[in-house]
């Protein structure tokens, strides 16, 4: 019996304490090795117990699944895919899953969990799976890791099913006319100074999903969310803003879509369920969200459309 080839891919994302003791070590590997202060230590762990604790690390090995489904469902002729999920601040580590993800492997393809490619803000998870897999000594296994996906059309798709979805649960008097807020995660102002192209692509996929929706100009924005704990300007307009401008405006209803998040985390779960929910209803706004991609079926043939474009892409340089 011949045995097909093998291809490794590991999904790649952020990371998430299991528990509420192990936010001080969480946050100490996100600080890059610094110590935080007593006050943030105490503010995350009245988020993290609010939601119940993080469902990052499951959903991500969910659809890693659910890729490596998709993947070999399409190519049952080969070659074998095998999917990991690892996480650049928590077990398990990327550098721990690199090695089973390229076992049997004679490519490994890195997939970070943002559509939208920075240079800057993805590189700690391409040089730690570029160090990984140099560890191993293998002159078998070529390695390649997708960047910039953010117009691939399933997942555009994807959210643009998911809006659909969550404005068809509002009254047919209120649909045609709810807000919709397309958000992303708030950087600090200084990174984006000298990356502006990654503050583009979320914008671009923003206005490629309300074109998807068949949403009006007038009907939606673009704004941030989630910005960090440090006194350094952040980018705006954050939805915290937004809130009462729309109700300024007239309107006692808005919707919440990321267009960056893929999975339901902390930034799902309290920013935008308990934070953003709070700032509408202080301003006589009912509150709607999006359900997260998570496991998407459209969402996954994103992903295996991502994975079979970066094996038939050159190697990138880092």
């Amino acid at each position: 019996m011949t045995t097909k080839p093998q291809v490794g891919v590991i999904l790649m994302t952020y990371g998430s304490p299991a528990t509420l003791d192990d936010i001080p070590a969480y946050i100490k590997r996100v600080y890059g090795g610094r110590e935080a202060s007593p006050e943030v230590i105490t503010e995350f762990r009245r988020r993290y117990a609010l939601i119940g604790g993080s469902p990052l690390i499951r959903i991500t090995r969910e659809q890693a699944a659910a890729l490596a489904e998709e993947l070999n469902a399409q190519h049952p002729e080969g070659p074998a895919f095998h999917v990991v999920a690892g996480m650049r601040f928590s077990p398990p580590l990327i550098a721990d899953v690199a090695e089973e993800a390229a076992a049997g492997a004679h490519e490994l393809v890195g997939v970070i969990m943002s559509p939208q490619y920075s240079p800057i803000i993805m590189s700690g998870y391409i040089n730690t799976l570029e160090e990984a897999v140099a560890n191993f000594q293998r002159d078998d296994l070529e390695l390649k890791i997708a960047r910039d996906w953010h117009l691939q059309p399933f997942f555009l798709q994807a959210i643009a099913e998911r809006v659909r979805q969550a404005l068809d649960r509002f009254p047919p008097a209120v649909r045609e006319r709810v807000p919709v807020l397309l958000t992303a995660h708030s950087m600090p102002k200084r990174v984006i100074e000298r990356e502006p192209d990654y503050i583009n692509h979320l914008k671009e996929t923003a206005a490629a999903v309300a074109e998807l929706v068949g949403l009006p100009r007038e009907r939606w924005m673009f704004c941030y969310q989630s910005a960090g704990h440090t006194p350094e300007e952040w980018l705006k307009p954050d939805f915290a803003d937004v809130m009462p401008q729309l109700r300024a405006a007239g309107h006692t209803d808005v919707l919440i879509a990321p267009v960056q998040f893929l999975a339901d985390h902390l930034e799902i779960l309290y920013d935008i369920e308990i934070g953003a929910r709070e700032q509408a209803e202080q301003h006589g706004i009912h509150f709607a969200r999006i359900e997260s991609l998570n496991t998407s079926p459209l969402f996954i043939k994103a992903l295996a459309e991502v994975v079979k474009e970066t094996m038939a892409s050159p190697v990138h340089a880092a």
